[in-house]
């Protein structure tokens, strides 16, 4: 016969019993990389604009010396932003789901049951290879995408990771 039990709010389990693993610590500089890259091109196309709009303005009395302040400005902002948003990532891994969190204002948890899980994946950018960094993506039924997309695990776990994953999908297959 069918059952179905009211469960009390009080007895619901909470996310702060939760033991957060958090990111990598490599990922915290290949994120402040990533920034300096962009400063790069930031100063790059400063650049590239004062000299076409310095051609464009010659024999006119216009300075496009304030250009040079758009990059100064983003300086601050890139670079604080992976001091502050790295450490709110977190995962962890429960018997029965994944769960990860991210987010500085808008935070979010996303919990994801093995038995919905259909396909794992680990990737790489070559900046990631370079710090042993590695993204794991999980992909569940009806996804035009990867449902999760973990940042920021070292290599060697993210593969721990996902022979875990498949080994729990395998088993669940196995048991319906």
């Amino acid at each position: 016969m069918f059952e179905n039990a009211e469960i009390s709010p009080g007895d619901l389990p909470t996310v702060d019993s939760v033991e957060w693993q958090l990111m990598d610590a490599k990922f915290l500089r290949r994120k402040l990389i990533d920034s300096a890259i962009g400063f790069f091109f930031a100063l790059v196309a400063v650049g590239v604009l004062h000299r076409i709009l310095g051609n464009v303005s010659a024999g006119q009395d216009l300075s496009f010396g304030w250009l040079w302040m758009v990059p100064l400005l983003l300086t601050v902002p890139l670079f604080a932003w992976p001091l502050v948003s790295v450490p709110k990532k977190g995962y962890a891994i429960r018997e029965r789901d994944i769960i990860y969190k991210s987010g500085v204002f808008w935070r979010t948890v996303t919990a994801i049951p093995f038995n919905r899980i259909q396909h794992v994946e680990k990737s790489s950018t070559p900046l990631d290879r370079r710090f042993q960094l590695a993204s794991l993506q999980i992909f569940t039924a009806g996804g035009s995408g990867g449902d999760l997309k973990i940042h920021g695990l070292s290599a060697k776990k993210t593969e721990k990771l996902r022979f875990f994953i498949l080994e729990k999908i395998g088993s669940s297959i196995e048991q319906e």
